[in-house]
């Protein structure tokens, strides 16, 4: 291994040579107490920024190992470091100057989800690894020595003493991350052990800052469950902990505009991850593979069997291998419910104000105008029972103009100034009084096939190289993986638009999801030889075994990446335009 010094002769030998000369920097070296890796360097200062890593040994990080002995400890702690240092870097960034992106130093800024990241790992020993971007320093094309080495030899050391060493201060931080992760995976596990959806700490606070900040809104009304839905879990660091239990079933969430009943499902929606102390959700917990459905008009759907909701249609086309490249919002929605039961989810989350509506509900007056007959959709109201008490599947829906589901729910909760009120009771009275009738269960029930076996078109597949390349006339090609924002994932010549998939909530799990996607072309997993399952249960076995150097692109881990569910990937597959 190279040492610090060598570092420092390296850069005083090109400074003021063309910008290719930062490539000879490629390696690891001995900094004394750390390791500074230089894994890839940009093209020029105005290309995508280079990429370093930098590893504590054990020794110098000082960490407990009962802070990382177990995966979601681990996690927790890694999602800590990776903020700690993104602060550290801020402060520095730029701080030497130069052409484009002289003098960036960055690494992941994780929102209030956390999620397991390549921009931090803890090695089973305790050793901890971090990776950024780093814009090598120049003016024009002309390589800076003497800034890199400022940058490379004090301000990114001084960024990872201040963060990643187990000082007393960081020591309290770590140990209270690792008992908020204690106390939702006990959560998670009371779910399961009490036939629950959902859980939603009473004191959380819902409600966001704005419809596009994920902050807490300032002087928001905390939240309080109903008496009749109140349970209290008893967790391992804070104790007894009351809040609302949604139960398996039908669960009706209802309301005035603007009285919190999305605000309560979005809460939901993003409980299936965990969130970091001080967001006000961190104890509002899902059922991890529960899967919000909306309508998406325009979508593809390829060899799909809805058949469930749409019936034969007027000019033909099979409803069992249902395939369109431009779905209406009823076929579209009813393609989510099937991909969401073959991703293996057994909750859904539906809001009125995004679904179709002739796919949701139909009444007695336009059924007495356009007799069943003509009408192929059976509406979801009358398939809701049946996917619960025949299939398991649970669902959670936001209903504000129609009383359709009054007569199907389990449990009905109104949001009152975003007060949760259990209003179960006083539905079924009203129906009563009101003569309102049952609505009708639509005949045969049953679930959907398991999923075909589609050929994906990412890229054509002639042999095995690294870093997804495929042999086409004796050459090898790579396969370009993507990803913008998170609207949207390119490989190769195809593309997913992604803006409708609601869970998606950090770019960073996007770009994962570009990458599995060309992982699973250089396995060959997309030729029409496997399913959409066989391809998510690959493609998520090889990041468990090998990380996510397994995953990327080059075969060495680099910052950007976050860890999304299989549910999204199941979601990219099935919106995949080759």
């Amino acid at each position: 291994m190279r040492t610090e010094r060598d570092l420092a002769e390296r850069l005083r030998a090109i400074d003021r040579r063309g910008y290719p000369a930062y490539k000879s920097l490629r390696g690891v070296y001995d900094l004394g107490g750390l390791e500074l890796s230089v894994d890839h360097v940009q093209g020029d200062p105005f290309a995508a920024p280079s990429q370093v890593s930098v590893m504590l040994p054990a020794a110098r990080a000082g960490f407990p190992g009962e802070l990382f002995d177990a995966p979601h400890r681990r996690v927790a702690l890694e999602d800590l470091l990776v903020r700690r240092f993104a602060r550290a870097a801020a402060r520095v960034s730029f701080a030497v100057g130069g052409s484009g992106k002289s003098g960036l130093i960055a690494t992941s800024r994780p929102g209030p989800e956390v999620l397991p990241r390549s921009a931090c790992s803890v090695g089973a020993d305790g050793s901890v690894t971090l990776r950024l971007e780093a814009g090598l320093p120049a003016h024009g094309r002309t390589v800076d020595g003497r800034a890199a080495a400022r940058m490379l030899l004090d301000l990114i050391p001084s960024c990872a003493e201040e963060a990643l060493v187990c000082t007393p201060r960081v020591g309290r931080e770590a140990r209270a991350a690792a008992d908020l992760a204690d106390d939702r995976r006990f959560v998670r596990e009371e779910l399961v052990r009490r036939g629950l959806v959902a859980f939603v700490a009473d004191g959380s606070v819902l409600p966001r800052e704005s419809g596009v900040s994920s902050r807490p809104m300032e002087g928001a009304r905390p939240f309080t469950s109903p008496e009749s839905m109140r349970v209290v879990l008893d967790l391992p660091h804070r104790g007894p902990t009351p809040g609302m239990g949604v139960r398996r079933g039908i669960t009706l969430i209802v309301g005035g505009g603007y009285h919190g009943k999305s605000t309560l499902l979005r809460a939901l929606q993003e409980g299936v991850y965990d969130h970091v102390a001080g967001d006000g959700r961190e104890l509002v917990v899902t059922d991890a593979a529960a899967v919000k459905l909306r309508a998406e008009d325009g979508r593809p759907v390829r060899d799909t069997d809805i058949s469930l909701f749409i019936g034969e249609l007027p000019d033909g086309r099979d409803t069992v291998r249902f395939t369109t490249a431009d779905a209406s919002g009823s076929t579209s929605q009813a393609a989510a419910v099937v991909e969401a039961l073959d991703a293996g989810s057994r909750v859904l989350l539906v809001d009125e104000d995004t679904s179709a509506t002739n796919f949701m509900v139909r009444d007695a007056l336009m059924e007495a105008v356009v007799s069943g007959g003509d009408e192929p959709i059976t509406p979801f109201v009358e398939r809701v029972r049946d996917l619960w008490e025949r299939a398991g599947v649970s669902c959670v829906i936001v209903a504000g103009s129609s009383g359709a589901f009054f007569s199907v729910a389990d449990a009905v909760v109104q949001m009152d100034r975003y007060e949760a009120r259990d209003i179960t009771d006083r539905v079924r009275a009203v129906c009563r009084e009101l003569g309102a009738p049952e609505t009708p269960r639509a005949p045969r029930f049953s679930e959907p096939g398991p999923g075909r076996r589609l050929t994906w078109g990412v890229a054509e597949r002639r042999g095995r190289g690294r870093g997804g390349r495929t042999a086409r006339d004796g050459r090898e090609q790579r396969v370009r993986a993507r990803s913008h924002g998170l609207d949207a994932v390119e490989v190769g010549g195809g593309s997913a638009d992604l803006r409708l998939v609601e869970q998606l909530v950090d770019p960073e799990q996007t770009a994962a999801l570009a990458q599995m996607m060309r992982t699973a072309a250089h396995l060959g997993l997309l030729d029409g030889s496997h399913t959409a399952a066989e391809a998510v249960r690959a493609v998520f076995g090889r990041l468990d075994e090998g990380g996510w150097e397994a995953v990327s692109e080059h075969g060495e881990a680099a910052c950007g990446l976050a860890l999304p569910r299989p549910q999204e990937l199941y979601a990219l597959l099935a919106r995949w335009r080759g």
